[in-house]
């Protein structure tokens, strides 16, 4: 008998206890382990900073999801990880062993990078976690009494960029819709070297179809911009050129800012000897397997994936949500092969498919491969995304409750907009 644990419970690690269950035969025993005891759906996140969702629509208790599927839960942190003796020590000093790890923490968001940022003794808030989202809608009720300049992008060694252009246009749909919009300047302020990168070198005609879109609505921007520091009301930024010279300093005044922060990996993963890149990252072979540690495998965001090309201002490589869902299938599949005496021989895809919400439209993009050039370089927008990111909030929620482990973004998503022809 084996025992896996699954350390993480967010949009990989919830999904992977389940298909680790239905793949695996019952005498393996599988425990999930996790900071909090409750699982949010991090995609909602800018929906519930302007009041469009409420915690309990996105959130959901995770012991009860687990139990009657026959896994266990442990809703602690992590201290430490002795991979030599597989044994992970949880806070307050209990300590478990595994057979198998998967690490699916997702990032640390590394605030004190850039000084004066972050919702907790910062200026600046993030739509990260539920938390962090509902600290800004609180804010943001203040601020519709009295409205003024508001900041938005990423912070240098972010590497989602897609929730900071979501939550700009998400803001401005709400502000028009409340009639405040005339009384907001929106700038966005980001370490891509041009509009439309999102980590990925572009995809399709994404750079002038989001320029587009953000001069129809109003919004300045500022590229290649290294964010230095934040004071109350005032982010200071350097603009670089292409060439890695100073091209101008910038004080931008705000009265709110939602700016994405660095990410690197968790403090207890990072500090295992020879397991993760110098940001925190695992660093992980073709079969999602850490390459110093064989019975270690990790996915999504914390796991180590190059920059898909050298920019100015540092920026990292997004793990979208299908990318993270081939991730988790094929470490169940390496799983279950090595309990069975075969050799791990499944690879994910690691293809970026995403839908991104503008508030009442919104953008698609399909980069097959990742990294350019590719097969498939697609990038469309209108309002049939903004539906499908709905039908996809309410696909993975429905998910959870039932405790299946189907893949739902192929199986629903893809297909109903159409883009499963695309992939084959």
């Amino acid at each position: 008998m084996a025992h896996i644990i699954i350390m993480g419970a967010g949009v990989g690690g919830m999904p992977a206890a389940f298909e680790m269950r239905a793949a695996l035969p019952s005498e393996h025993r599988i425990t999930v382990v996790n900071s909090v005891d409750y699982f949010q759906f991090t995609p909602s996140n800018p929906w519930l900073a302007v009041g469009w969702r409420d915690r309990e629509g996105i959130t959901l208790p995770i012991a009860p999801l687990l139990q009657k599927r026959g896994i266990g839960f442990v809703g602690k942190p992590v201290q430490t990880i002795d991979a030599a003796n597989n044994r992970l020590t949880l806070e307050g000093g209990d300590t478990l062993d595994y057979d198998y790890l998967m690490i699916a923490t997702g990032p640390k968001l590394f605030f004190d990078e850039v000084p004066g940022s972050g919702p907790h003794g910062g200026h600046t808030h993030s739509v990260c976690t539920v938390g962090h989202a509902e600290m800004f809608f609180k804010d943001y009720q203040e601020f519709l009494k009295n409205p003024g300049p508001v900041v938005i992008g990423a912070m240098p060694f972010a590497s989602c960029f897609g929730p900071a252009y979501e939550f700009a246009f998400i803001l401005d749909t709400d502000l028009r819709r409340r009639k405040l919009r005339h009384k907001v300047p929106i700038t966005f302020v980001t370490s891509e070297p041009y509009i439309g990168h999102l980590g990925l070198g572009g995809v399709g005609d994404s750079k002038s179809l989001l320029e587009s879109e953000m001069r129809g609505h109003d919004m300045k921007w500022i590229t290649n911009a290294k964010t230095t520091k934040v004071e109350a009301g005032k982010l200071f930024a350097t603009q670089m050129d292409d060439q890695g010279n100073v091209y101008k300093e910038h004080e931008v005044p705000f009265k709110m800012a939602m700016m994405l922060p660095a990410f690197k990996g968790v403090d207890a993963v990072a500090a295992v000897p020879n397991l993760c890149n110098p940001r925190g990252f695992v660093l992980i072979d073709e079969f999602q397997r850490s390459k110093a540690y064989r019975n270690i495998y990790s996915a999504g965001v914390c796991v180590a994936i190059p920059p898909v090309e050298a920019t100015v201002v540092p920026t990292g490589a997004p793990k979208t949500g299908y990318m993270i869902e081939t991730m988790v299938s094929a470490i169940v599949q390496n799983i279950a092969d090595e309990l069975a005496g075969k050799a791990a021989e499944t690879k994910a895809t690691w293809n970026a498919i995403c839908l991104a919400d503008f508030g009442d439209n919104g953008a698609a993009f399909v980069a097959l491969p990742q990294i350019p050039p590719r097969n498939v370089n697609w990038f469309k927008k209108g309002k049939w995304v903004h539906l499908a990111k709905i039908a996809y909030e309410k696909y993975f929620m429905r998910k959870l409750r039932n405790g299946t482990a189907e893949p739902i973004y192929e199986k629903y998503i893809l297909k109903a907009l159409g883009i499963v022809r695309l992939m084959r």
